[in-house]
C-alpha cells in the first residue's frame, strides 16, 4: 500500500470517529434524567399565578448546557376544556427537537396535534430562566408535555439589545 493510501484512510477514519463522536455528545453527553420528585410543572392562571398541575407517569431530561434542552411528558387528568378557562395559552408554541432515544416526546407530532386542535399550548411559567418561559401543552386525552421556548425579552437581550418594557431586568454579563 503506498503512502497516499495510508494518508486518505487515516484521514476518513479521523472524519468518522469525529462524525461518531459529535453525534453521541449532542444526543447523548448531556442530558441527564429529571427525577419526578425534583420537578413540579406548574401553569400560570389568568390572575398570574403558576399553579403546580396534577400530574402523573413524569418523565424529563435536561442539560446544565441550555435552558433550550429541557422536555417532559406526563398525565393530567385535568380536561382542556377546564385549562382553556382557567390558564393562560401560549401564542406561539413551538416544540423543540429532542434526541430520538427520548421517546415520550416527538416535536413533528404536538405539533400536528396543536396545528389541528386536539392539543393546547399555556404558558407555564414566563421567564422561568430570563429569556425563556416554560411552556406546557396538553392534548384532548391528557397527555401533557413541557419544554422551554425563548422569548421576546431573551431574543432582544441575547441579540444585544435593551431588554423591552415590561421585562424583568437582564442577568449582568460577564
Amino acid at each position: 500500500m503506498n503512502k497516499g493510501k495510508i494518508v486518505a484512510s487515516l484521514i476518513v477514519l479521523s472524519g468518522v470517529v469525529a462524525g461518531g463522536l459529535l453525534w453521541w455528545t449532542e444526543n447523548y453527553a448531556y442530558y441527564e434524567p429529571v427525577s419526578a420528585g425534583a420537578l413540579t410543572i406548574r401553569a400560570t392562571t389568568f390572575d398570574g399565578v403558576a399553579d403546580p398541575l396534577p400530574v402523573a407517569d413524569l418523565q424529563a431530561i435536561d442539560a446544565d448546557t441550555s435552558p433550550l434542552r429541557f422536555r417532559a411528558c406526563f398525565t393530567t387528568p385535568l380536561s382542556l376544556a377546564m385549562m382553556s378557562e382557567t390558564y393562560e395559552p401560549y401564542e406561539g408554541a413551538t416544540p423543540l427537537n429532542t434526541p430520538g432515544w427520548f421517546d415520550c416526546y416527538d416535536a413533528g407530532a404536538l405539533t400536528q396535534a396543536m396545528e389541528d386542535g386536539s392539543a393546547l399550548a399555556f404558558l407555564g411559567e414566563e421567564n422561568f430562566v430570563f429569556g425563556f418561559d416554560r411552556i406546557v401543552l396538553v392534548t384532548e386525552d391528557g397527555r401533557g408535555f413541557a419544554w422551554h421556548q425563548i422569548n421576546h425579552c431573551g431574543e432582544a437581550v441575547y441579540d444585544g439589545d435593551p431588554a423591552p418594557a415590561g421585562c424583568p431586568p437582564a442577568p449582568e454579563r460577564n
